[in-house]
């Protein structure tokens, strides 16, 4: 895949690293050329210095023809900024941005540009969201007997109980995240679109966990 990637804060550089460690082609920006020393040595991708919402500067990084778009700078304005430029103008069909303000995520939420928010979980939802298919574990213990994922909503579960569905996994619903909130779930709480459901789960159950949530709730 070949992703863009504006900002190179913490967020930035560690998505930047982790998409290059995997083997896709990656572009940065940053209008601090310093900041991508927060890139790790032997960093295989490419560096642009110039603001990531100029047409210029994003034709520059490869922005025509890319896979994904991610907008994780410091700024909420210059991320949706972006983020829509990359969409409406490039058409860039895996766009996300990085959003500060609670209110206004759930506002680009409903226009159809996913966020991530300033909590930890946030480089692995990017990962997830670019890459569609990588590994959800967040953490296991040291003995790797349980791991807490964080995955986005599966769209055959909207509707439905988040204890159901941690429950047919083989585990707990730890919390769930919407628009840029996060909370701990009770019995009434149903699944959302664009969710990002925390689940603690056996690790054994972890690598069929894709299959059995696409085939959707057990009768049972």
């Amino acid at each position: 895949m070949r992703v863009v990637v504006m900002g190179c804060g913490r967020v930035g550089a560690g998505l930047s690293a982790e998409l290059d460690a995997a083997g896709h082609a990656v572009v940065v920006i940053d209008r601090d050329a310093a900041a991508f020393a927060r890139l790790p040595e032997g960093f295989g991708g490419r560096t642009v210095t110039g603001q990531g919402f100029d047409r210029a500067v994003l034709t520059d990084a490869g922005l025509v023809g890319a896979d994904a778009f991610a907008a994780v700078s410091s700024g909420d304005n210059s991320n949706i900024i972006a983020a829509r430029v990359a969409r409406e103008t490039f058409g860039v069909e895996r766009v996300i941005a990085r959003i500060y303000d609670a209110g206004r995520a759930e506002v680009y939420e409903r226009l159809g540009i996913p966020t991530v928010t300033t909590v930890p979980w946030a480089t692995g939802r990017l990962v997830r969201y670019i890459t569609a298919g990588t590994s959800p574990v967040e953490w296991r213990d040291q003995t790797d007997t349980v791991s807490l994922v964080a995955l986005d909503a599966p769209r055959e579960w909207v509707g439905l109980p988040v204890d159901r569905l941690a429950a047919q996994a083989g585990g707990r619903a730890a919390a769930v995240t919407r628009f840029g909130e996060c909370r701990i779930p009770d019995g009434d709480t149903l699944v959302q679109s664009d969710d990002v459901l925390h689940l603690a789960l056996p690790s054994e159950s972890v690598r069929g966990l894709d299959d059995m949530l696409q085939r959707g709730p057990s009768d049972a």
